[in-house]
């Protein structure tokens, strides 16, 4: 049985992160390298300003391959998604997971009352806590 159904217990507490001006090929580097599907773009403050995805990786690349420009030196602020859906930390997984499902997003940045981040929920991170409790606990850590 689920331990709880707040998102606190699910979520990422160090999610990767990138900062506005981070060059579009550390930002792809580091999806790369930590294998995840897109990071959240941060701003000094710690509070989310956009999300930088995979495909927006993709397109960049193109964008910049049909232009014939160089693509490694276009901050990732070109190239995200403004629109940040934030979560908090008691908000309910299944809520978050029916609006994630809705609005085809992946993630979702934790955010305290200031609307600083402090961790990240996944898709990957809602299946584990939907593993926890639907697989018989001799099966769990497959």
């Amino acid at each position: 049985m689920l331990k709880s159904v707040r998102v606190r217990d699910y979520m990422l507490t160090r999610p990767v992160v990138v900062a506005p001006d981070t060059d579009i090929f550390e930002a792809i580097h580091q999806i790369l390298v930590n294998k995840i599907s897109g990071v959240t773009v941060v701003d000094g403050d710690g509070r989310p300003v956009g999300i930088l995805s995979e495909l927006d990786c993709l397109r960049a690349i193109l964008k910049a391959t049909y232009h014939k420009e160089e693509v490694g030196h276009h901050p990732v602020s070109d190239h995200m998604t403004t629109e940040v859906e934030t979560v908090l930390a008691d908000d309910d997984i299944i809520d978050v997971a029916a609006s994630m499902l809705e609005r085809k997003r992946r993630r979702r940045p934790v955010v305290d009352r200031q609307g600083r981040m402090v961790g990240q929920v996944t898709c990957r991170a809602l299946l584990q806590a939907i593993k926890a409790f639907d697989v018989p606990e001799d099966r769990r850590e497959r």
